[in-house]
């Protein structure tokens, strides 16, 4: 038994110069050491060995686990991820990457997807090397950042860099020696990569031209940075059981289709004479997945600008505490919110809020102005007099080291030496004098990038594809630019159109939503997709409905030209694409693509 006399022993001070509290804490302080003392312990620590000590990190396996639970599910009926979880935090890896880094060694399936957590992927057998993920909060960056991300890509990497459709970046190619090179630069540029993958809260996006554009409603910037901010401060916000998207919109002409978001906040004016007082508030819904076919839905709650990033971060650890962790398939906040219901969800979040919930039905705010579709690109004006933004379309999303730092540089000497990446895989080059525009235009072509695209090459989405991710079924960026410039080498289209690749269901490239959705399969073999056609986001939100099941790639060209021939000779006026497609049966739109001369 430990007591006074082990005190005594232990210090070397009489038991009578302790207070009684003093004495009180040795005492529990030695019971702890007793317990592990007494405690058979058994753990297999990370390389396979076995180990005696407590202290060590691992599981006891000396124990009888079979009441242990892990957020509420028993252990034994945890999926393998969440096992992996429970056994030890993901966080807490870095002495494996520097094991890695230094054998030169690629991970093993459990390290694959620890590493995740610090954004790396291991995309074998696609190639067998790591990709880097980045967050870039509000989908913002510096000039000095883009720069050294230029010397990461040429130094360690495939030379090139890609725009995702969460507005941040992805280097290739990395062999395992580099991968704490690659993180200690990241970090050395104030960037990070933590929970950028696995299950986590992807990148916090926002609205491209958030504080430059004239008719927005309110500057989300900031609110992405604190979301973020929030994220990296709260240890327990990283492995969630599954991945968690967030997105803020400004309420302006450019959106950032927070509709396809588990959390998006859409800035709103409320006008005077209503129930609530006059001002910018924030709609919030919830559960988007459009790989899952579903939009983001309104929670009824109307958000004051400074409760967003607490009641997020209050829903995100209900979604926490009360996930799925058995089945990954049924993980994401969705099925959660289904199985409770909003009341229920909205009940167990404010329980963790020290505010009450704003309850007010949509039809109280003023309706959303338009989106203007590909907005985002060619110059326009912002509501800083005398500046403009110029939105630069690249090649599906990918830049090379060259075009990186060509950009870097013409945000300096035009801009403010700020640059806004996008969703739609683009990017911006904010703050250019009018008397800049014309020079900055031109740099922007003699970097092999463009100011300007045709409205079929403006709103081309593609996935990373069969190049560089094992579950695409198809080469998605290589269909997407050479269909893409099919189509405009044939037709001169004067309404925008958005056309979305992906290369398997998990719909990275979001083909549900796109004007034209291709999902990558095989047909008899060969490269081919599934087409779907009419599908939106904000004002034009709506599912893609499938017209052809099965196109080898090859077909695929002549038979979107007999579509766009349809359309060029029957359309309404001014009628867009999009709306054309919505007018006729899915039925009627195959037959115009498999019908050589289009039907009259």
């Amino acid at each position: 038994m430990i007591g006074a006399e082990a005190i005594q022993e232990a210090t070397p001070f009489r038991s009578d110069q302790f207070s009684l509290e003093q004495k009180e804490y040795l005492r529990g302080f030695f019971s702890g050491i007793e317990a592990r003392v007494r405690t058979p312990f058994a753990g297999e620590m990370a390389d396979g060995r076995l180990t005696h000590d407590p202290s060590s990190g691992a599981a006891n396996l000396a124990i009888d686990r079979g009441d242990e639970t892990f957020f509420g599910t028993p252990v034994d009926e945890l999926c393998r991820e969440e096992r992996w979880k429970h056994e030890s935090n993901p966080l807490d890896v870095w002495d494996q990457l520097m094991r890695h880094a230094q054998e030169n060694r690629l991970p093993d399936p459990e390290f694959t997807y620890r590493f995740k957590y610090f954004g790396l992927f291991h995309v074998a057998p696609a190639q067998d090397s790591f990709m880097l993920r980045m967050r870039v909060p509000g989908c913002i960056l510096r000039s000095y950042q883009m720069r050294g991300l230029a010397e990461m890509a040429e130094d360690w990497g495939a030379g090139e860099c890609h725009v995702t459709t969460r507005g941040n970046l992805q280097i290739r190619e990395l062999e395992p020696k580099n991968i704490v090179n690659v993180l200690m630069k990241l970090d050395s540029l104030g960037m990070s990569s933590k929970g950028s993958g696995a299950d986590n809260i992807r990148n916090i996006t926002a609205t491209p031209t958030t504080g430059l554009d004239p008719a927005e409603l309110y500057d989300v910037a900031p609110l992405a940075r604190a979301l973020e901010h929030t994220i990296r401060n709260s240890r327990d916000m990283y492995g969630l059981p599954r991945k968690f998207n967030v997105a803020f919109d400004s309420g302006g002409a450019i959106s950032v289709v927070s509709d396809t978001n588990d959390i998006g906040f859409i800035a709103v004016r409320v006008a005077d004479g209503k129930d609530v007082p006059a001002g910018i508030y924030f709609r919030m819904l919830l559960c988007g997945i459009t790989g899952h076919r579903q939009f983001a839905s309104d929670t009824g709650l109307l958000v004051p600008p400074e409760q967003t990033i607490a009641l997020a971060a209050a829903m995100i650890r209900v979604f926490n505490e009360h996930g799925d962790r058995t089945d990954r398939k049924k993980a994401r906040l969705k099925y959660l919110v289904e199985a409770w219901g909003m009341e229920k969800f909205l009940a167990e979040t404010e329980k963790k809020l020290a505010f009450p919930l704003l309850r007010v039905a949509a039809q109280e705010c003023e309706p959303r102005a338009a989106v203007e579709r590909h907005g985002h690109l060619g110059v326009h004006a912002q509501k800083q007099p005398g500046l403009h933004y110029i939105g630069v379309v690249t090649s599906v999303g990918r830049m090379s080291v060259d075009q990186m730092r060509s950009v870097a540089s013409i945000a300096d000497e035009f801009g403010s030496g700020e640059l806004r990446l996008t969703v739609w895989q683009n990017l911006l080059v904010p703050n250019v004098p009018t008397e800049k525009v014309e020079a900055a235009k031109a740099a922007i072509v003699a970097a092999g990038l463009h100011w300007s695209a045709s409205t079929l090459m403006g709103g081309v989405v593609a996935c990373t594809g069969s190049k560089g991710c094992k579950f695409s079924s198809t080469d998605t960026k290589a269909h997407a630019l050479a269909l893409s410039k099919y189509l405009d080498e044939r037709f001169k289209i004067d309404q925008p159109v958005n056309l979305h690749v992906t290369g398997c269901p998990n719909s990275c490239a979001q083909h549900y939503v796109g004007d034209i959705g291709l999902m990558g399969m095989k047909v008899g073999g060969e490269e081919g997709y599934q087409v779907f056609i009419g599908g939106g986001c904000d004002q034009d939100q709506a599912l893609a409905r499938e017209i052809l099941p099965a196109v080898k790639f090859a077909d695929l060209g002549p038979m979107m030209e007999r579509l766009f021939l349809a359309y060029t000779e029957r359309r309404r006026e001014r009628e867009s694409f999009l709306e054309f497609t919505r007018r006729h049966e899915a039925s009627e739109l195959k037959a115009f693509c498999e019908t050589e001369a289009p039907p009259q």
